[in-house]
């Protein structure tokens, strides 16, 4: 079926589809189409006002009242660039509106995904999809639609003057259209082929250079600077080898229609103009006018097929935009219950989860958190500890079994206040460009200055965050590259705490932090963790050894729970074994 649609000179469903956002700015739309009859029909009445000047007035050496006629060709000329220039800007301004709309729709849409769906997808083609192929379905109003149904109107309306002036020139230049006609054809299934291909290499485009430029630090790292470069050298090469293509076509089809409209020109010069002289079934008049509809019907003619191209480039981006809005790829959002507070007891029951299919990563694991303990979860990279944190917060569907709050299956919950009830702290630490306060509250209204200072005092980190230029209002810049990876990690912790969580999930917060901001989160967790349900993932021997309960998971099973005394007291147990390899080490460091 995707073959078959590629194959398509144009999609009219998909059109069809595309119109629909077209109904909220009907007046606009209206509009659009008089200026569009406006610039055929007044560009269309000029030569046949000039004809009847020269026959009725030039011809007979009459110059009265030829002022008159030049009058009327003013003003139609007055009316065609007024039709223009409100065409130009309502159909712009129509295209646009309709782009905002989509743009809107596909945002929220992108913003309900699973992490399944961002987990396979590169992100360099999603802001290709949100950004410039939107830009390309914004064309299709502004520099395609419109215009080529005001190119087919004028060249309706040019036909039909040019058969009531004279029928026998007309036949001429009739004669000759077909040509264009199939030549066009053949040139717009050409260029839609390059055109989807053009599209693709911008997207691996974009992809290629939006990774790279994030990981810049690991390419120069590791030296692959040449590597990488040869590798966008080869990229950028498709890429321009796409658009080659369609210069190519363009260089074949616009001097063949050229050369066939020059040669009907000719024709009806020397035919009408034999008329004219020796059977006088042709006037001087018909003549001056047909030099003047020619071009304006063979002109449009071929130049459809360039906007044709516009359109088509649109209708090639509004499909790939479409597909993203038709994934459906959504965490189910049907639980009718609105978590105002828990009390924290968690309860996993036989959960089986992966993320490829037939490629368990969690094999039945069942435990119980109770309400206000701060349990630990540890094991070896793998093991499943962040895809149970995951799951809490339901980022993905578990494949079976059940995960509770408080007796209540986290299904039957309403995700926004699930997951507002949860705080993480995650080892790598997203900041946006944006100040240190905004990236704490993340422009929560509910959320004062006041509480971010008066929580960031209580945990000290205030003292750390004053200390910066502008304080609070300090930009950390993209991905927050002012700060280091300890401070980062602060401002996260803060982030977590100002929401004041029923539960808190520390994932390996204090791994890559330095000993100074490892004290500082070390201190704001015995804080408030206290009487609150805390889950930690953490290599650390001191959040280890204070918590309640430990859960020891090794290949996606739990192969023991119990506190850091008790796992100890067990012979070769695997948590005894990983504190001695481990943590005794780091003791002993």
């Amino acid at each position: 079926m995707a073959e078959e649609n590629k194959k398509k000179i144009f999609d009219v469903s998909l059109f069809k589809r595309l119109l629909q956002y077209i109904k909220p700015y009907r007046t606009v739309f209206v509009i659009s189409l008089f200026c569009v009859v406006g610039l055929a029909v007044f560009g269309a009445l000029r030569p046949l006002v000039l004809k009847e000047a020269i026959d009725v007035k030039i011809a007979n050496k009459e110059y009265n009242g030829f002022v008159f006629y030049m009058a009327i060709m003013l003003t139609l000329l007055i009316f065609e660039v007024i039709s223009q220039l409100l065409f130009i800007y309502y159909a712009s301004w129509l295209g646009q509106s309709v782009v905002r709309d989509i743009r809107v729709k596909l945002f929220r849409h992108m913003l309900k995904f699973k992490m399944t769906y961002f987990d396979k997808s590169s992100v360099g083609v999603l802001i290709t999809r949100a950004v410039t192929d939107m830009e390309r379905i914004a064309d299709i109003f502004g520099q395609g639609l419109f215009m080529i149904f005001s190119d087919i109107l004028k060249m309706l309306v040019v036909a039909i003057f040019m058969g009531f002036i004279n029928l026998k020139l007309s036949l001429i230049v009739f004669a000759t259209m077909p040509i264009i006609i199939v030549a066009t054809k053949i040139f717009q299934k050409y260029m839609k082929r390059a055109f989807e291909d053009v599209r693709t290499e911008v997207s691996n485009l974009n992809s290629f250079v939006q990774e790279r430029v994030t990981g810049m630090k690991i390419l120069q790292l590791f030296t692959r600077e040449v590597t990488e470069y040869k590798k966008f050298k080869a990229i950028n090469e498709r890429h321009k080898k796409g658009w080659l293509k369609t210069v190519w076509y363009n260089s074949i089809f616009f001097p063949i229609a050229e050369f066939v409209s020059s040669l009907t020109m000719g024709a009806v010069i020397w035919i009408g103009g034999l008329n004219a002289v020796v059977e006088q079934t042709a006037s001087l008049g018909d003549l001056i006018a047909f030099t003047m509809f020619i071009p304006m019907l063979f002109r449009p003619l071929y130049q459809i097929a360039n906007k044709f191209n516009t359109l088509q480039m649109g209708m090639v981006a509004a499909d790939r935009v479409f597909k993203v809005l038709d994934t459906d790829s959504y965490i189910d959002d049907t639980g009718v219950i609105k978590a105002n507070h828990f009390n924290g007891s968690i309860s996993f029951k036989d959960v089986r989860f992966s993320y490829v299919e037939d490629e368990e990563v969690l094999k039945g694991i069942s435990f119980d958190v109770n309400s206000g303990e701060t349990v630990a979860i540890v094991g070896a990279t793998g093991a499943g500890k962040s895809t149970i944190i995951n799951l809490l917060n339901r980022f993905y569907d578990i494949n079976s079994g059940a995960i509770q709050v408080d007796g209540t299956d986290i299904t039957e919950m309403t995700l926004s206040s699930l997951r507002h009830q949860i705080a993480v702290v995650l080892q790598d630490v997203f900041l946006f460009a944006d100040t240190i306060l905004n990236n704490i509250t993340l422009n929560n209204p509910n959320i004062t200055e006041e509480d971010v200072v008066k929580a960031a005092k209580s945990i000290g980190i205030h003292e750390f965050i004053s200390s910066l230029p502008g304080g609070y209002h300090y930009n950390v810049k993209e991905r927050g590259v002012m700060l280091s990876s300890g401070q980062r990690q602060l401002i996260s912790f803060l982030r977590a705490y100002v929401t004041n969580p029923s539960i808190l999930i520390l994932d390996e917060a204090t791994s890559s932090v330095d000993s100074y901001s490892e004290q500082l989160i070390q201190d704001a967790t015995d804080k408030i963790t206290k009487g609150r349900t805390s889950i930690v993932i953490a290599h650390r021997l001191a959040t280890i050894q204070q918590a309640d309960k430990i859960i020891v998971m090794d290949a996606g099973e739990i192969v023991e729970i119990g506190t850091h005394k008790s796992l100890l007291e067990k012979e070769s147990g695997y948590y005894r074994n990983l504190y001695e390899v481990q943590f005794l080490k780091a003791e002993t460091v």
